[in-house]
This record gives structure tokens, sequence and C-alpha cells, in this order.
């Protein structure tokens, strides 16, 4: 008797590959194959090269259920200390934004209570935010600092992000978030900052291994053009790719700006111009869609969502987990809210939380179901796609596969 040619073998499987022609890259009674902790053989049953006890050492009989790529959440603030949950309180009772931040508020105190915790602390508060978007399907998760606003701290919070992939096994790609918001002892030397942003702490910590990607907050109340410019200048002489904060309370052409350095992501769009999205169009620059924040902020102005589909710009959604303004831990929710208040089809959001979201932080080995793709895979308590876009909350998670190995989730 030969040899079985594959590792593990999936069959009588729902298969949404999000590849092909077909909505969805849909194969029903379908089956799919891992060798080595990647994809062997995906397609349908009938079409196997021999028994399926020949094939493989363990096979799995799925009755139909839907396989899927695993999720990649692809913008979060998922480390920091504290939380804001009395400002939550605080805005229901009549507080303003404004009132809040001077009082000592917002994003300063976000940073004071980082601050205050050290490596082990902060990964005993972050640990449990990665667990429930690791129930939720999520196999890759985007981490960003910019609560610390000083070297050491930013430091810490690159360093836990890495430890949650290590301790979870998941893969956490890491963004430096420098300019983020002011470093409050830099309040009346704004200049100093973004120099200290771009000559000490985004070499350190590149040189430290710390960081995939560099980010910025580009708007009114965060950082201009020309400081955002100069992050970038700093990190492509790094060898880093850059991605944007972009378009979210005023229009000052960041997505252009990002885009002119071929970046991966402009993120949140909600005044993105005709122009942005044509260069982001040109450049093959990713839309992120933060439905979480448009939701809590209760915001009324929409991305572009017709103008981005007319130029052909990949849209991605992501949970954009913070404590002010996202405290979100489900990417599946983030996908019915934005079929819901984007008007996304069921496909474009599910497509945003897989293969583009994997195309928003550069990674091509993941997001769709074809051979020779990383196997992370999730199955679900559903038979069709957009279950998993229609119910509003809820637990669907059957089972899940990273790198080709099935997970116990705690």
């Amino acid at each position: 008797m030969s040899t079985p040619r594959w590792d593990h073998l999936l069959l009588d499987a729902t298969l949404a590959t999000f590849a092909g022609d077909r909505p969805f890259g849909l194969i029903e009674a379908g089956a799919l194959a891992l060798k080595d902790g990647r994809i062997a053989w995906v397609g349908p049953a009938c079409d196997l090269p021999a028994a399926p006890d020949t094939l493989a050492t363990s096979i799995d009989r799925l009755d139909g259920a839907l396989v899927t790529p695993g999720l990649i959440d692809c913008h979060t603030h998922l480390v920091f200390g504290g939380d804001r949950a009395h400002e939550f309180d605080l805005r229901l009772n009549g507080a303003s934004y404004e009132d809040i931040a001077k009082a000592g508020g917002g994003i300063a105190s976000t940073v004071r209570a980082t601050r205050a915790g050290d490596e082990d602390a902060l990964l005993r508060q972050s640990l449990p935010r990665a667990h429930a978007l690791l129930h939720d399907g999520v196999t890759t998760l985007e981490i960003k600092s910019g609560y610390g606003l000083d070297l050491a701290t930013e430091r810490r919070m690159l360093r836990v992000a890495r430890r949650i992939g290590e301790t979870l096994g998941i893969t956490v790609r890491t963004s430096f978030l420098g300019l983020h918001a002011l470093a409050p002892e830099y309040r009346d030397r704004r200049t100093d900052y973004v120099a200290q942003v771009c000559e000490a702490m985004l070499p350190a910590l590149a040189a430290e291994g710390l960081v995939d990607a560099v980010d910025a907050f580009c708007e009114g109340i965060g950082f201009s053009r020309e400081e955002t410019a100069r992050v970038f200048e700093r990190a492509k002489a790094l060898g880093l790719p850059v991605k944007l904060h972009a378009e979210q309370l005023s229009d000052l052409d960041g997505a252009a700006l990002v885009a002119q350095y071929r970046g991966l992501s402009a993120d949140h769009l909600e005044h993105l111009s005709e122009s942005g999205v044509r260069a982001m169009a040109a450049a093959g620059t990713v839309a992120v869609l933060l439905p979480g924040a448009f939701y809590a902020l209760r915001e009324t102005r929409l991305p572009p969502i017709d103008a981005l589909r007319a130029h052909g710009v990949p849209i991605a959604i992501a949970t954009d987990c913070n404590p002010g303004t996202s405290p979100l831990l489900s990417l599946r929710l983030a996908a019915n809210v934005a079929c819901m208040l984007f008007r996304l089809t069921p496909e474009e959001a599910l497509r945003g939380i897989t293969a583009n979201a994997a195309r928003a932080l550069g990674l091509g080995d993941r997001g769709t179901l074809v051979v020779g793709q990383r196997a992370d895979l999730a199955v679900w308590h559903a038979l069709q796609p957009a279950e998993l876009c229609y119910w509003i909350g809820g637990n669907l998670l059957r089972a899940l596969w990273i790198g080709g190995a099935p997970v116990t989730i705690p």
C-alpha cells in the first residue's frame, strides 16, 4: 500500500476559497488537503485523484460545514493599559470629547496607563482581547504601538505584541505608530517630537526587529501631511512599508500621500476624495474600513464605497480594537456592521476580512484557499458564507487550523 501523500483531508465541506470567478469562490461538496502546513489540494471531492482513505493520514468529514481562510484583523490597537469605559459613560451623560480631554481623559489617559504598566502587566491585560479575536476565527492580527509616545513604552508595546503571537501561536504583524498623538512632555515642542520619532525611536525599534510597518495619524487633531511625509521618508530609508490613518475626520489628502509611497493601506476614509480614490487605485493601496469607530463615534458621513468599487480599490475591514473609539472584539461583527451601515455585500465584507486584509498587511501567503497558501482555516457552524455576516454576534466557530495544525481554543 502506498504512503498517503497528505497529512490531513477535509471532506464534504462548503469551501469559500475567495479565488476564481464564482461568488465567494464557492466550492460545494468540496475537499481540501493539508501537507506540511500548506494547502496541498482543493476542489470538488468528486475530482480527488484516488479514494480518500488512501490519500491522507487523517480525514475529517464535515457534513457540508463552511470552511473559510482564517480571518485576518488588519488594524488594531490591541495592546494598551487601562480602559476608558468611564468616558463612554460620561459621553452618554452629555460630556463632549473636548470636555473629557481637558479633564485629562482621552488618549492622554491611555498613555498614562500604558506607561505605568510593565511588559508582563500589559501582556496580562491584552491577551484576553486577543483571545476574543481568536475565538472569532482570527488567525492573523495586526497590532499598533502609539500609546507610549516614548521609546521605552513603545518598545514594551511592540514586545508585548510579539509575545501575544508567540503565546497564542498566531501571526502578529506590528506597526509603529509614533505619530499617533503628541507626547505630553513635548506639548510645546512639536517639531522636536516629530524629530524624536523619526531619528531616534523608529530606527532603534526597527533595529531590534520590532517593526513590520510604519503608521501615522494624518489629521487636524493629529499630524500634518508634511510631518507624516517625514516619518514615511525615514521608513523608506529603513526599508519598511507604510500605512496611514487617513481622512477620518477631514480631508488632508493623506490617502494620496500614502499612495505616493506605495503604502499598504489607507484606513478610515470617511472623508476620502475622488482624487484620493484614484491615487489609491493607481498605487494598489488597500482601503481599510473601520465600522467599529464609525459606530462608536456615531458618525454620519460614509466612506465613498461606490467610488472605491468603481476604481477597483481593494476593500478590507478591521475591528480597530482600541480603548477610546472602537472597543470591538469581534471581526465578524465588524463585517456585519460594514454590511449594515456601509452597505457592503456579504462577499465584499468577507473578502475584506480574508483576502484583502492579507493584502493590507503585505502577506501574500494567506487569505484564500488555494494550493500553496498557508493552511490557516476556520470551520464554521454554518452552511453558507453569508451566515458569517448575517448573525449578529454569537459563537459560530467550530474548528480552527493554524499552519496546518488544529488549534485548541481555551
